[in-house]
């Protein structure tokens, strides 16, 4: 019975983990947002994420375009300012202070 609690135990542990590794983080998209597209952009971040309402921003996730966008919001950007490990912290960050989200975050 102990080896099957320490068994049950770990699995949630792994599961838990994976899970929030895959999934952005609003505060750090925020943070990323400031260090990497703010002075590219031109904009700040109530600006770009303004451009488009939650549910839009949750189709260019979807459709997996969230580089594709930020390059047309900000066409001076750098590739390197679009890492992989990036765009889900930024997607995060814009479709929590989209247009009809009613926040409005600091940068």
């Amino acid at each position: 019975m102990n080896n099957l609690l320490k068994t049950v135990l770990a699995s949630v542990m792994v599961l838990a983990v994976s899970t929030t590794a895959v999934s952005g983080d609003v505060n750090k998209g925020k943070k990323l947002f400031t260090k990497k597209l703010k002075g590219s952009c031109g904009m700040t971040g109530a600006a770009m994420a303004g451009k488009h309402t939650q549910g839009e921003w949750k189709e260019i996730e979807e459709a997996g375009k969230i580089a594709d966008e930020i390059k047309t919001l900000c066409p001076s950007i750098q590739d390197k300012a679009l890492k992989e490990k990036y765009l889900n912290h930024y997607l995060d960050f814009f479709h929590e202070y989209g247009s009809d989200s009613g926040n409005v975050p600091s940068c």
